[in-house]
């Protein structure tokens, strides 16, 4: 070969290599307005759901995402603290791998692929407390064992899941016996505040047959965060959960995606092919959440101030639990709803009737008489308890619930005296095993109860 071409295919495989290691050309916006709860920006074209960087002088980026566009505008909800920003931020969709610190800490990665988040799942979360950009909470070291994955996954076909047929111990004597949940159900825990949905979704966490716990704290009040993880999930539910906290003062964008978060690591171990027990306090925070970005973005109110994508959203996020692929691993999940004003009308307790498997009621009512868990059997239910107990357990279910609910439906006419003793034989077998069957309900919190003994106790508060 010719010196002249030799030299002349050196100096392009030179170019080349150095093209290649050049950085590509950025895509860069520019703020234009902050109203409310969000960004506005103009010169970019990421697709909604991608992740962006607001940059301002020498401040650290904001992390924002696109929620909405119109026209050549882009609609962006931001993740972090907004103050200090001003028009004529620069804007740039995220690249693979980009640095987002936080305030007084050292510069963290948050994995992204063309724009759309990645955050840590693996081993290494179990016995971790983080946040919903994955950042560890608990000061206990980075984590090791995990990998960046994508947030969003794609819902399982409902064809390849097999029904819910086994029934799980919960470790609750009312809920075993009476409100049985099977492996794989989703169900509901409605109630009002101060009724002790945080002690009953503890005790869960403690005593339920379970390989991982994974509890989300959506919205809650910071100061419960610590002490549902310290006093009442306790050492021994701690060693094998995973606990993602957004508290109520993370802006709305992080409380959606800590619910998000929490699902997308329930999932991981479902496919891992282990039993997971999901537990999201609470729903209606995360509707709230949604409510508060869509009215931002101009999103119209429908119900009770509610956009209609509230509702849309819902079902988006319960659907994802459930049982695995042909029956390989499997989600058990509680969402605590919150009925305001102790209403079970309310809007988003009504949506989430109906979307889940089955409701658990808590009435203040029974919370008043010290009489925990507050569990109204009357208003609650499993709508697959017959498919995954006995008969004889299910007739004997249905016997108590009937003999209660004619106590409690005269209990003012047997306080008041009105009542004649011998004059509704049904009526008295019930005033009869009354105190028996109000022991039965009631449970310490310190306390589990097996499965088959839940179900032995039933038939002995009956006799």
């Amino acid at each position: 070969m010719p010196p002249e071409r030799a030299a002349w295919q050196r100096f392009m495989t030179d170019a080349r290599a150095r093209v290649e290691q050049a950085p590509g050309l950025e895509v860069q916006g520019t703020l234009t307005r902050l109203a409310g709860l969000v960004l506005e920006a103009t010169g970019i074209r990421s697709p909604v759901g991608s992740q962006c960087l607001v940059r301002m002088g020498a401040q650290p980026p904001v992390l924002a995402e696109v929620v909405g566009f119109a026209s050549d505008r882009a609609f962006l909800m931001p993740a972090g603290d907004v103050h200090g920003l001003s028009s004529g931020a620069s804007v740039t969709p995220a690249a693979p791998y980009v640095p987002v610190p936080r305030l007084g800490e050292p510069e963290r990665e948050v994995s992204m692929r063309m724009g759309a988040l990645r955050l840590p799942l693996g081993q290494g979360l179990l016995g971790r407390v983080v946040d919903p950009q994955g950042h560890p909470l608990d000061h206990q070291g980075p984590m090791n064992d995990v990998t960046a994955e994508p947030l969003d996954r794609q819902p399982i076909n409902a064809m390849d899941r097999d029904p819910v047929r086994e029934p799980l111990d919960t470790g609750v004597r009312a809920i075993n016996a009476l409100l049985t949940v099977g492996r794989g159900q989703r169900i509901g825990l409605f109630a009002g505040s101060g009724v002790g949905k945080s002690v009953l979704l503890g005790m869960m966490a403690r005593y339920t047959e379970a390989d991982v716990i994974v509890v989300g704290l959506i919205g809650e009040r910071g100061r419960e965060v610590k002490e549902f993880i310290e006093d009442i999930l306790g050492e021994e539910g701690r060693a094998r959960s995973v606990v993602v906290a957004a508290p109520a003062d993370a802006p709305p964008l992080l409380r959606m995606q800590g619910a998000a978060y929490a699902t997308a690591i329930a999932e991981h171990f479902r496919d891992k092919g282990q039993h997971v027990l999901l537990l999201m306090d609470s729903l209606t925070r995360y509707a709230m959440a949604q409510r508060e970005i869509a009215l931002a973005i101009g999103e119209p109110p429908a119900t009770k101030g509610y956009p209609p994508s509230c509702f849309a959203k819902l079902p988006q996020l319960v659907e994802r639990s459930g049982n695995g692929l042909h029956g390989v691993g499997s989600i058990t999940a509680f969402y605590t709803v919150l009925s305001e004003g102790d209403d079970q009308q309310d809007p988003i307790a009504d949506a989430a009737r109906a979307i889940l498997d089955g409701h658990i009621v808590l009435s203040r009512g029974l919370a008043e008489e010290a009489h925990f868990p507050a569990i109204d059997i009357e208003q609650s239910a499993s709508r697959v308890m017959h498919n995954v107990v006995a008969p004889a357990h299910l007739d004997a279910a249905r016997q108590f619930r009937a003999i209660y609910s004619r106590y409690r439906k005269s209990r003012d006419l047997v306080r008041l005296g009105v009542y004649v003793p011998g004059s509704d034989p049904a009526l008295d077998e019930a005033i009869r095993l009354q105190p028996a069957m109000s022991a039965f309900l009631q449970q310490n919190m310190h306390e589990g109860a097996a499965f088959a003994h839940s179900v032995d106790s039933m038939a002995w508060a009956l006799t």
